[in-house]
């Protein structure tokens, strides 16, 4: 078998020709072009999403810092016995989903600590109270690590306790826990955790029972570009089987103020190239997050521009990667998320959380069941 190189690259994706993990780790390669691998990727971008890029209008809500797991990679766990250790009250989780319908949000991102506290009927109760006080908002609620422990806890299958979570008020599954699926790097990451096979396990049963989730992969720390791409072979082959993951979110490390401090936070062009590369490997999933919080609004909004067709979203109150010493701001502004798009040559699009086009009137908005017309895109500047 030739070795890989750009040239034949270039020619497999102009044809929509899936690329093999050899030629992914190839193009994570330092000394391979950049600026080329980010053009590869955009025209992945453009040929799926034309000139739309999405954004939508969302807050986090955590319940709690306590968890057991208490993971190296964290900055945000806490014991419970720690003086800075909490768990929201029903009458402040009433008060956030609130404050967030208020403020037009279309969706409440939760998750949190693995209290090993709590029983399986907090779990949902959550969801209920944050059901009760915002009933329009989409719920995208708990990590498969969170999904694993109620399995555990309650001794029921995942698929009961998905069951559970779904007449409790679940609407969708976020990507998180999945860091880096190499159990090697998981034994340095967050030895106590579940495994890849049970990530996976999980997100597959989600998606039997209809529910759409997303994908992470956490990067920029002690792996190699081999585990970055098994990672997303991984992702890629269940997509195969499933369709149900909506986007894949690559997620940068923060060492600070983590058991792993002493690492150096990854550069911009790390981050662009892993957004790319994550494009050009993931053919089948449609959508790629550039998320401002972890990455920086400069190099998410350069990411454009990388392959990434998504910004995310306003993201009211987000703790995790803050804790660990994330300097974008805590909130943004939807005037400077479409200024930000708009800047990148694309045409800011606000979603739902299952990518449906959302229609605002006032203070009043509701989601359109068309599709979004994008156009085709020139070869302009970007951010």
């Amino acid at each position: 078998m030739s070795q890989p190189n750009l040239d034949s690259i270039r020619k497999k994706v102009e044809d929509g020709v899936r690329l093999s993990a050899a030629e992914g780790e190839y193009l994570f390669r330092e000394d391979v072009d950049l600026h080329a691998v980010g053009e590869l990727a955009d025209v992945v971008r453009r040929r799926k999403h034309g000139d739309v890029t999405y954004y939508n209008i969302n807050a986090h809500i955590n319940p709690t810092n306590v968890c057991i797991y208490r993971c190296p990679l964290c900055a945000y766990s806490r014991d419970e016995d720690d003086v800075d250790a909490y768990v929201l009250s029903d009458e402040q989780l009433a008060h956030q989903a609130q404050q967030a319908a208020a403020a037009g949000c279309t969706e409440l991102h939760v998750v949190g600590g693995v209290h090993p506290g709590k029983p399986y009927q907090w779990y949902l109760d959550v969801l209920r109270v944050l059901r009760s006080a915002a009933p329009r908002l989409h719920l995208k609620a708990y990590t498969a690590i969170e999904i694993e422990w109620l399995s555990r806890i309650s001794q029921r299958s995942v698929r009961s306790v998905l069951e559970d979570l779904v007449q409790a008020g679940l609407d969708s599954l976020p990507g998180g826990g999945a860091e880096i699926f190499d159990q090697q790097v998981r034994t340095l990451l967050c030895p106590r955790k579940p495994d890849a096979r049970c990530w996976l396990s999980i997100h597959r049963a989600a998606h039997q029972l209809g529910l759409r989730s997303n994908a992470t992969m956490l990067y920029g720390h002690v792996e190699s570009a081999e585990h970055r791409i098994d990672h997303l072979v991984q992702l890629r082959q269940l997509q195969d089987v499933t369709g149900g993951f909506q986007a894949f979110v690559p997620l940068s490390f923060h060492p600070q103020n983590t058991a792993m401090q002493h690492l150096p936070r990854p550069s911009p062009l790390l981050d662009l190239r892993t957004i790319a590369v994550s494009r050009l490997m993931l053919d089948n999933f449609e959508h790629i997050k550039a998320y401002w919080i972890s990455l920086g609004l400069g190099t998410a909004q350069t990411a454009l521009a990388y392959g990434a067709n998504d910004l995310d979203g306003t993201v009211r109150q987000e703790r995790i990667h803050h804790s660990a010493g994330a300097e974008s701001p805590e909130v943004l502004g939807v005037d400077e998320l479409r200024r930000l798009i708009e800047e990148a040559g694309c045409r800011p699009v606000e979603r739902d959380s299952l990518y449906r086009p959302v229609h605002r009137q006032g203070a009043v908005w509701h989601v359109r069941t068309e599709r979004v017309e994008s156009q085709p895109v020139g070869t302009g500047g970007t951010a």
